[in-house]
């Protein structure tokens, strides 16, 4: 009690400086009372005074100046804060996507995102987790983590691959930043300008966004109900491409899944033309039977898997992995602790808790329920509307629909973005000329009845541009 009344009287005290600097009683670079003047005149604690000007100072309002006492730093013009606007007139590319979603304000839908709605996430076992974590030893708090990362949740990753009849040691496991930050690692360590780079047609378009930044060259293999096509793929072999990055498990955006007969082919192939497969299994907790996996069929021979925690934890307390045979893992080492020195070791421990907490194979089981129902009556507005699954899913959020005839995409996310709906078109995911005519949906971000009538009044304006521009 003591302690939240000092706080109360320290926060007290800077907003009622704040309001003498603001009303112009001190101007910018006069001097502040001295800590035991302001004490005895706000008949409080100088340790409360000191507290208070070291906050405000923290914060840039004033500044100490040692042997002279504190004063107002010169206030600058505010920047004009004002709500965000979609940005109507960017152009779709591999990144719309997630600018448009990552900077919406939240009464703008977003059914054309990637991840659940904050409501679904597991917010009660993480703040448990956080609070457990600060409370614990100071070294996860002051301290670097060992190289490859937190040792008990490097173990926990290794036995949560079993599931996926993937077999590693916790040393084949690599602790990074995200998901994003693995891949990013493998392609500049293994990629060079020029190099050439299979992906799945369509494919999560973050994918093509990095691989653009290493200037490489990527092949878009079409992707099938059962994986790659082998045809394209053998034929794009010719290429010699270095890397090949895919989902298995919960293939995005289509919601595929990978076939043993597939698996096995491009196995071979990578065997017999040394490339890398990367796996992105970041879906994986979403699955109810677990999709054949190229680590869990071939080994690490031949194959990265990367993961993270973003999906089904936390998408702000990031921490992702690489999972690879000590060949391929060794450097990735050596040139994570060149570039980034370390990773988040707080951020690790927190994510550790989560998976240990017995709560959380309950929240994934309930999960995967909600997701189930979700579908469903995702499905059931979209095919009102003429919209019609490419394939449907055995688990997961994502449906790859196919747009009524003559409806565009981009022009149907554009309407639709200006009246506060974020889709996510197929461009962005392939440049195909038959990508115009998709759209992704997250189903888990479709419950809002106002995505469908957004979408059916965009449906019908598109319809109606389409047949002026005929006649």
């Amino acid at each position: 009690m003591e302690k939240s009344q000092q706080l109360s009287k320290i926060e007290h005290l800077m907003l009622w400086v704040q309001q003498q600097i603001q009303q112009r009683v001190w101007t910018s670079g006069a001097k502040l009372p001295s800590v035991r003047a302001l004490a005895q005149q706000k008949n409080l604690s100088v340790s409360t005074v000191v507290e208070a000007y070291a906050r405000l100072a923290a914060q840039d309002i004033i500044e100490a100046r040692q042997g002279s006492g504190y004063f107002v730093k010169s206030q600058l013009k505010p920047y004009l804060l004002t709500t965000y606007e979609p940005q109507l007139t960017r152009a779709v590319d591999p990144l719309w996507i997630s600018r448009q979603s990552l900077d919406a304000s939240d009464d703008i839908l977003k059914p054309g995102c990637g991840w659940l709605p904050k409501a679904w996430m597991p917010e009660e076992i993480v703040r448990k987790a956080i609070r457990n974590v600060s409370r614990a030893d100071s070294g996860v708090l002051m301290n670097y983590a060992t190289a490859l990362g937190l040792p008990e949740l490097r173990q926990v990753i290794a036995r949560r691959l079993e599931i996926n009849g993937v077999t590693a040691h916790p040393d084949q496991v690599l602790l990074v930043e995200s998901g994003t930050h693995a891949i990013d690692l493998i392609c500049r360590m293994y990629l060079n300008k020029g190099d050439y780079v299979l992906i799945d047609d369509p494919c999560y378009f973050n994918f093509q966004a990095l691989l653009n930044v290493h200037g490489v060259h990527t092949i878009a293999v079409p992707f099938t109900e059962t994986g790659p096509d082998l045809y394209a793929f053998q034929q794009a072999l010719q290429q010699r491409p270095r890397l090949y990055i895919t989902n298995s498990g919960l293939h995005n955006p289509t919601g595929a899944s990978l076939s043993l007969a597939t698996a096995h082919q491009i196995l071979k192939w990578a065997e017999q033309s040394s490339f890398l497969i990367i796996e992105d299994d970041i879906f994986a907790d979403f699955e109810q039977i677990p999709a054949p996996r190229y680590a869990a069929l071939g080994g690490f021979s031949q194959v990265l898997q990367v993961g993270s925690f973003s999906k089904t934890v936390s998408a702000a307390i990031r921490c992702g992995y690489i999972v690879a045979d000590a060949t391929w893992l060794d450097p990735l080492l050596d040139f994570k602790i060149a570039t980034t020195f370390n990773h988040d070791h707080f951020n690790a421990a927190v994510i550790y808790q989560v998976l240990q907490d017995g709560q959380y194979p309950k929240y994934l089981a309930a999960l995967k329920k909600k997701l189930a129902q979700a579908v469903s009556h995702t499905l059931k507005q979209l095919q009102a509307l003429g919209i019609e699954p490419w394939l449907l899913p055995k688990a997961g959020m994502l449906l790859w629909c196919k747009l009524p005839t003559g409806i565009d995409a981009t022009e149907l996310s554009q309407y639709c973005l200006a009246e506060g709906v974020i889709l996510a078109p197929g461009n962005a995911f392939s440049s195909s000329p038959q990508a115009k005519q998709f759209l992704r949906f997250n189903a888990a971000q479709c419950l809002n009845a106002k995505v469908f009538q957004v979408l059916a009044q965009g449906l019908a304006v598109c319809r109606h541009q389409a047949s002026v521009k005929i006649s």
